[in-house]
């Protein structure tokens, strides 16, 4: 499959179920171990487990780290700018499901 400009799309599909290791996740979003240390140190990702050698991830964290990458890649944030801005747009989604559930959109 490819976007608009031709350039080839690539995807995983990810059962909620399935979980990663610090080291598959890195290598799922291509991105250093260090930059997922940095999202788990700012709090943008929450790992089960004691140590980054048992560190595990749920399948739904595969989507928020691509989006944390995406935003210090695209916008030049630090870990911290980007954990505000996750939290924010969590918030607004949250508000919006409010919204949806009390039939005022």
């Amino acid at each position: 499959m490819s976007d608009q400009s031709g350039s080839i799309l690539h995807g995983i599909l990810v059962e909620e179920d399935v979980q990663f290791s610090l080291i598959e996740l890195s290598v799922a979003c291509h991105a250093d171990i260090e930059q997922v240390v940095a999202l788990v140190d700012e709090g943008v990702l929450t790992p089960c487990g004691e140590d980054e050698q048992g560190w595990r991830f749920e399948g739904a964290t595969l989507t928020r780290t691509r989006a944390a990458l995406r935003l210090t890649r695209d916008l030049e944030l630090s870990a911290a700018g980007v954990a505000l801005v996750l939290d924010l747009l969590d918030e607004i989604n949250s508000l919006r499901a409010r919204l949806r559930r009390a039939n005022l959109t």
